[in-house]
């Protein structure tokens, strides 16, 4: 993913009926809303930190995922397994897909669904793929090197996959599929010299959602999660998220706050990014937010596109906050 210029990020805003500064105002004043006594009455599965850590390990061991790697493909087959396991109907898209330089990717969406006839469903998305490149590394040797991607890809497939564990075992009352998208982060190195295009990004998410697994799909809503493992993450309102699906995000930062986790979910407006979030937005008509670590300058996670985005810089606390808040929303959904 990258972050949009801010000028740029205003203007989409506005069109889209937006506006930084009118909604920050009102974001920082807003409380969250309790939950109502039906609401408190419906059991919510705990969230297990610990089992999500081990499936960010568990893909971290692969190498890192970059597409037309044997890491890639073994991974990607882990994760086939690994939701058919849980308790999955698992679909595969198999797509030859043309990266910003040309290079032929050989990519897989991998989707894990739950209650498939049922009609109302919610969509989980995360990105397997990890990064070609750590252009973000302060080391200029290092600008080549493949990034371990544990916090950038990882962290978001671990914590749906302790989710599918949990569905497995307790299924909420709508349908819940879990999107596994590829080619996420194969946009160009930070030295290419050509137009920065940002359809050059989340190439996976741009075939599933003019292609998806099942003809004529439709969700409620969305929830994208990209780099949520990483140690004292917060969480903002994220720019794309606020025009398409303001509401989707309120009910989620409440629920965050209404479970305890206010410290991650912080209820102000953020930066706006250029992710896998905004393409299931504009094709599939999915309002689809995206909870994703920035600071309150809107920076990433601190070694985003780095050698040293790796295991010792995920959190289990961090997990936990998301896992649990995501698990309150569709668990409570009616």
């Amino acid at each position: 993913m990258k972050k949009t210029n801010a000028l740029i990020s205003l203007f989409i805003l506005l069109l889209t009926g937006g506006s930084c500064n009118s909604n920050k105002s009102a974001e920082s004043k807003s409380a969250s809303t309790p939950w109502t006594e039906e609401e408190l009455a419906v059991s919510v599965p705990a969230f297990h930190a610990d089992s999500a850590y081990r499936y960010v390990a568990e893909q971290v061991a692969f190498g890192p995922r970059v597409p037309n790697s044997t890491a890639h493909r073994a991974c990607g087959d882990y994760l086939v397994k690994k939701l058919t396991q849980l308790g999955a109907q698992v679909h595969t898209q198999d797509m030859d897909l043309v990266a910003y330089d040309g290079t032929l990717l050989k990519a897989r969406n991998i989707i894990g669904v739950y209650k498939p006839d049922t009609k109302r469903r919610i969509a989980l998305f995360a990105h397997w793929d990890s990064r070609p490149w750590a252009d973000d590394d302060p080391k200029k040797k290092n600008r080549y090197t493949p990034v371990p991607g544990a916090n950038d890809g990882a962290s978001g497939v671990g914590v749906l996959l302790e989710i599918a564990r949990n569905l497995q075992q307790q299924q909420p009352e709508l349908g819940i599929d879990i999107i596994l998208l590829d080619a996420e982060d194969y946009g160009p190195h930070q030295s290419y010299k050509g137009a920065h295009k940002e359809e050059f990004w989340a190439l996976g998410a741009q075939y599933w959602a003019k292609n998806p697994h099942v003809q004529g799909y439709n969700a409620r809503f969305g929830i994208l999660l990209d780099m949520v493992g990483g140690e004292n993450s917060s969480f903002f309102y994220e720019g794309y998220s606020e025009s398409y699906a303001k509401g989707i995000n309120r009910k989620v930062w409440n629920a965050a706050h209404n479970a305890g986790f206010g410290s991650y979910f912080i209820q102000e407006q953020g930066t706006t990014v250029t992710d896998d979030h905004v393409f299931v937005n504009r094709y599939a008509r999915i309002p689809t937010i995206d909870i994703i670590s920035t600071d309150a300058d809107g920076g990433f996670y601190r070694y985003w596109h780095t050698v040293k985005d790796d295991m010792d810089g995920i959190d289990r606390n961090t997990l936990k906050a998301v896992g649990q808040t995501v698990m309150e929303v569709i668990y409570r959904e009616k």
